[in-house]
């Protein structure tokens, strides 16, 4: 892809703590340790860390801190996983990211960056909808009223 498009054009995104469907790395934090040296080298413009927490715990899996992985590349650095705009505020002002990513929130929240700019409450997600393949939980949460914006 680099040779296509320019390490400026590629990121990358991994899932160190990753569990699902039983998958996980005998010793995560060497593996992913290295892979995101060697994406460092290759000169790539960011990695997209999903950060681990209880669930993959539960699932046997070892949660990798980001902290570990932060100083191994020198570009911009997203995480995801559970934030909110305190976390997320905290996580960049911190330097353990560069940028936040919101999944569970922007599916319940279509207007999220003007909630969490704004300060305004938030619409739960309701995960039994989640990739349910119906339109239920993806195009039904309410907006706020656009005068609502500041």
């Amino acid at each position: 892809m680099i040779d296509v498009w320019g390490a400026d054009r590629v990121g990358v995104r991994l899932s160190a703590s990753g569990t699902f469907n039983d998958m996980k790395d005998s010793d995560p934090i060497e593996t992913f340790g290295y892979a995101v040296r060697e994406l460092d080298r290759l000169g790539i413009v960011y990695v997209h860390l999903v950060e681990g927490g209880e669930a993959e715990a539960r699932h046997g899996g070892t949660v990798v801190p980001t902290e570990r992985l932060r100083p191994l590349f020198r570009r911009t650095l997203i995480v995801n996983g559970g934030y909110d705009r305190d976390r997320g505020e905290i996580a960049v002002r911190d330097g353990r990211a560069d940028l936040v990513s919101f999944g569970r929130l922007f599916l319940a929240n279509p207007d999220l960056p003007h909630r969490l700019k704004d300060g305004a409450s938030l619409n739960a997600p309701d995960p039994d909808t989640f990739y349910g393949g119906g339109i239920k939980g993806y195009t039904d949460y309410p907006a706020l009223p656009v005068e609502a914006h500041s």
